[in-house]
């Protein structure tokens, strides 16, 4: 602008100066010292640290991050500069510059960083300094290794759970919810055994919290003692030994059960014959006659016990021959049921008799003629149940049906894979429960139970579902079935199975590339 306008501007120089210290010439600055002098008189990385001690688990090459997190990273990574440099103390009265790794012999044990930090000194003037951070590996394994590498036998606290019932039909079930919530993340050893399973801990803590998640899913009740291991006389620490018994409610869905007399005038002369339609934290009854319905809590049940009538491995195929509407579809307990007349017969006897049962069913809104369903025979049971003794002048009915049955279209269905899977626990069988008999026993309930998933929305809705990778949909199959597929999980339903053992081992090989 200046010189547009033909004015005359001085030019700003700067001079040099000499050095108060040393003499030498240098531009001025705040201090009137050179660099080298300037080091001299200052060290801007007093009290910054140079020697840090890191933990590092050999097992599964992970790092901790105080107090208990542990970190994947590799050697010379982006991750583990991080890392390193998160773990310096007063490193925020400077400002950092540059970081980088310093190569060490990987079996040092050593880690170097070299960093270049800046901050202001005498008078204003600003002093950039590099200095080196020697990092020592210590070797110390994470609790998921130290749980793999322990010792079973060296277990503190054991649950042992029980249900007095001939299926495993709820363990299948408990098994989902702890793998949901993660429950067993502290169990050093899980054994199968004839009506339960064992869990093992490391700690007393641990095993009282299984026990507490246990009665929060299943109507159950528990028992503890305690041994003495050992103890020091001088120092009177005692080591013990920690047991609970924990029995859960024997009376699983879809089980028929007598109330006993007590208990129906508690529940408003409810009954006496219901059907266990849900098992929770609560028991869930219905009056398949009247539709009335009530819930039983942990400390209901147990403070007037009773057993199951018939279970469902007692469940017998009926064949619909008609039907006929009673009364609206109601909704109940989340559940939808409809009361109806049906005329149903025996699939058994086809070709041997002629008898046919009229019956009242609370499934009105989902049998049709012809359809097949599943109930108690209570017309040629032998029932030896003390309860039902003291019911007197009641009739029992011929027939209770239970649920629909799509016994036909898994018939066609057998040896199919399903799109979807269930996770399991890593479990040890006992020696005791070992056998041919009782594999073929095993596969047959877990099958009935995969079944009972696909039918049964309601039971399926606290449980993790995931996608099968090696399904392979047919088209064949998907035309012919038609109308007679039987029920299916829809894919919205399931969750990806995540696999980080193969996410990592590709991020590897995209680093090497």
């Amino acid at each position: 602008m200046a010189e547009e306008t033909g004015m005359f501007t001085v030019h700003h120089t700067i001079g040099n100066v000499l050095c108060c210290k040393c003499g030498i010439s240098m531009q001025p600055n705040a201090a009137n010292m050179c660099a080298n002098c300037l080091r001299s008189e200052v060290d801007i990385t007093e009290g910054l640290q140079k020697h840090v001690i890191i933990c590092h688990c050999p097992e599964c090459d992970r790092y901790l991050q105080p107090p208990r997190t542990w970190i994947k990273a590799q050697l010379e990574s982006k991750e583990l500069l991080t890392f390193c440099v998160k773990r310096l103390k007063n490193l925020n009265k400077v400002r950092l510059v540059q970081a980088e790794f310093i190569w060490t012999e990987p079996h040092s044990k050593r880690i170097k960083v070299k960093l270049k930090v800046q901050k202001e000194v005498l008078h204003g003037a600003i002093l950039e300094q590099a200095y080196t951070v020697e990092y020592v590996v210590q070797d110390q394994m994470c609790e998921a290794c130290t749980r793999v590498q322990a010792n079973p036998d060296q277990w503190v606290a054991a649950v042992q759970l029980r249900q007095h019932v001939s299926h495993r039909r709820t363990f299948f079930y408990l098994e989902q919810l702890i793998l949901k919530h993660d429950a067993s993340a502290r169990a050093i050893m899980i054994k199968q055994m004839d009506q339960g399973i064992d869990m093992f801990f490391s700690n007393r803590s641990h095993a009282v919290k299984f026990v507490e998640f246990i009665a929060k899913v299943v109507p159950s009740r528990s028992r503890n003692d305690k041994q003495l291991v050992s103890h020091d006389v001088k120092s009177s620490i005692y080591n013990y030994k920690y047991t609970f018994s924990v029995e859960i409610c024997p009376v699983c869905r879809e089980d028929l059960i007598c109330l006993p007399p007590k208990v129906a005038n508690s529940l408003g002369n409810l009954g006496p014959l219901v059907i266990c339609t849900k098992v929770s934290n609560n028991i869930a009854l219905l009056d398949p006659f009247t539709l009335r319905n009530c819930f039983l809590d942990a400390e209901q049940y147990w403070r007037s016990s009773f057993k199951s009538l018939l279970s469902s491995r007692q469940l017998v195929e009926y064949i619909v021959l008609d039907v006929e509407a009673v009364s609206s579809e109601v909704n109940i307990g989340g559940s939808k049921y409809a009361l109806a007349d049906a005329q149903v017969a025996r699939i058994s006897d086809f070709g041997k008799n002629d008898t046919i049962f009229n019956v009242r069913t609370h499934l009105g809104h989902l049998l049709n003629p012809g359809d097949y369903a599943l109930g108690y025979d209570l017309f040629a049971a032998n029932n030896n149940d003390s309860e039902l003794d003291k019911y007197k002048g009641f009739v029992l009915p011929d027939v209770i049906l239970v649920k629909k049955s799509y016994e036909e279209k898994w018939q066609k269905k057998r040896g199919k894979s399903r799109s979807w899977k269930l996770k399991s626990l890593n479990m040890e069988i006992d020696e005791n429960v070992k056998g041919r008999d009782y594999v073929e026993k095993n596969s047959s309930e877990y099958e009935q139970f995969l079944r009972d998933l696909e039918e049964n929305p309601d039971l399926r809705f606290n449980i993790s579902l995931y996608r099968n990778r090696e399904y392979q949909p047919s088209e064949m199959a998907s035309v012919t079935d038609g109308d007679d597929a039987p029920p299916s999980v829809p894919l919205e339903e399931l969750l990806a199975d995540l696999d980080l053992s193969e996410e990592e081992a590709n991020d590897n090989d995209s680093m090497r590339e």
